[in-house]
């Protein structure tokens, strides 16, 4: 048996920290799965697993291992698989990711890979449930404000989003030229949920305090927050490309220094594994391109 095949049953099992796991998507029994462990165990003369109740633990051996082998032989079949499938692609590819993201940035720009062939599903969630998708195999790439899981997952870098508190211009002469903390609070505030996730950063960023603001109104859609904002209902922090057409245009207006903005970067993500399938690979990397630029 090829010490390649004992390889790509490792990589599985580690990246799903799995033994049954891994059999599942190889397409072979679990004891055949431990046998090409146990080979390779023996090969390098260290145990590369602690096996649990549910599932198994990757050792130090395996975490060397994994980094040293991992990216030549994901390669590989990336490669091999390009020439089984020529010039042949198409076919229905899965996107999860936040739904305002997607809105503003992805959808419309992928629309001309429907002419290639390809069907587009997008699937949209909070932080766990992309992740879920994810690693469950139902998404096939995800866009994440997180840092992903680099021993399972394979990601890149799209752009960086900076968090700006922006109001209607109306609203903003209320604040005068300096606006301060208190003045601010007496404006409604309209957030994504009653954790301020993102007014909490900026709020702390401008006033060197954490807020102890309560939202006058919350709404788990960013899309919809901007309108009411534009629509002088109250005030709020914004991701900038969500916000840049309205700020652009004059309907909104910002009293946080872009330069100085608290950022974040959003990640495209994928499963190593899915490297073997070249139609992913060629979404993803249509996807990459859309954000080469970016900053």
């Amino acid at each position: 048996m090829s010490h390649l095949t004992h390889l790509r049953t490792f990589l599985d099992a580690y990246r799903l920290k799995s033994f049954s796991k891994a059999a599942e998507r190889l397409g072979i029994t679990q004891p055949a799965a431990s046998m090409h462990i146990q080979a390779l165990e023996t090969l390098v003369g260290k145990p590369l697993f602690i096996r649990r109740a549910r599932g198994v633990t990757a050792t130090e051996a395996a975490d060397e291992l994994a980094r040293s082998v991992g990216p030549f032989l994901d390669g590989l079949e990336m490669k091999l698989a390009s020439y089984r499938t020529g010039s042949s692609l198409g076919g229905t590819i899965h996107i999860a990711g936040p739904s305002d993201f997607i809105c503003s940035r992805i959808a419309t720009e992928v629309t001309p890979l429907l002419n290639e062939s390809f069907r587009i599903r997008f699937h949209t969630g909070n932080r766990d449930r992309i992740y879920s998708l994810l690693n469950e195999s139902t998404a096939d790439l995800a866009i994440t404000a997180s840092m992903p899981d680099e021993h399972s997952l394979g990601f890149a870098r799209l752009l960086t989003e900076r968090f700006l508190l922006v109001l209607s211009p109306e609203m903003a002469a209320q604040l005068g030229k300096r606006p301060t903390a208190d003045r601010l609070s007496r404006i409604p505030l309209i957030a994504y949920d009653e954790d301020l996730p993102l007014v909490r950063t900026v709020w702390t960023s401008m006033f060197q305090v954490a807020p102890t603001l309560q939202a006058a109104l919350t709404i788990p859609d960013l899309r919809i927050i901007e309108n009411l904002v534009t629509s002088g209902h109250g005030w709020t922090v914004l991701p900038d490309y969500l916000c840049a057409d309205a700020l652009a245009t004059g309907r909104l207006v910002s009293i946080t220094s872009r330069e100085k903005a608290p950022t974040n970067d959003l990640y495209l993500a994928w499963n190593k594994m899915y490297l073997r399938n070249p139609r992913i690979v060629y979404v993803r990397d249509y996807i990459l391109g859309l954000f080469e630029n970016e900053v």
